[in-house]
């Protein structure tokens, strides 16, 4: 089957967001690159992958948990973990070995949609 459009387009993670410039900050602050924004829509990538952020002001509470989170593969997650630490964000999971390959750890932002960093773990 022949590609619609680029794999960098093809699947994006849009989210809601309570004020557009708390949370533009806290994924720049993390690694994003902002492409644009406005008023109350913002696009970031990820080595090219996109993040739309859309501002909603009367979304409901957060949730305790998220109901979703994206994975950002990064070359050293302990790195981020520092850096993650220094920003004292909410963590969900913090780092480790998993069964299933990968060193990792989840947090949350600031409108409570997880975001995890991970590292493949040697074979």
């Amino acid at each position: 089957m022949a590609r619609y459009v680029d794999s960098t387009q093809q699947l994006v993670v849009e989210i809601f967001t309570r004020d557009l410039q708390k949370s533009m900050g806290f994924y720049r602050q993390i690694g994003f690159e902002l492409i644009s924004s406005d008023a109350t829509f913002a696009t970031l990538a990820w080595e090219g992958h996109r993040l739309f952020i859309e501002e909603l002001p009367q979304l409901p509470p957060v949730l305790e948990f998220p109901q979703a989170n994206m994975r950002i593969m990064v070359p050293n997650v302990d790195a981020y973990w520092i850096l993650i630490n220094e920003m004292s964000v909410r963590i969900i999971k913090p780092i480790g070995d998993r069964d299933y390959g990968l060193r990792d750890f989840t947090i949350v932002d600031p409108d409570g949609f997880g975001v995890r960093f991970g590292t493949r773990l040697p074979a």
